[in-house]
């Protein structure tokens, strides 16, 4: 069975810097489609960032240069380095894994972002 486990999220005033991760067990991060989404109050779920098995990358446009999206293989987690951070990007992130074999998506519980003017 898939679970993936977020953490470091947290309380960070405008222009500080969170590095969020998301640990994966019953799924291999390296062979896996991944991303990180959030979703702010009244607002739909959105796409932040995406990194494909060949570590391909893409980004929403509000964060490109801001964050980076990365995976550490050996530890099957997936990362989400936020910089520059903005009241606007407060939500709950979400880790998303998509089964590069049956297609499934799977989700993780999510963890809060709170970024104070």
């Amino acid at each position: 069975q898939v679970q993936l486990v977020e953490s470091g999220g947290g309380l960070v005033q405008a222009g500080g810097s969170l590095r969020l991760s998301c640990a994966a067990s019953g799924a291999i991060v390296s062979i896996n489609a991944m991303g990180w989404y959030r979703q702010a109050p009244g607002r739909q779920r959105e796409l932040v960032a995406g990194i494909t098995s060949g570590r391909s990358t893409n980004y929403a446009d509000s964060v490109k240069g801001r964050f980076t999206i990365s995976r550490d293989n050996a530890k099957n987690t997936m990362y989400l380095q936020m910089n520059s951070l903005k009241p606007e990007d407060t939500a709950v992130y979400y880790c998303n894994l998509r089964s590069a074999t049956s297609f499934v998506n799977y989700w993780g519980r999510g963890t809060q972002v709170t970024v104070s003017s």
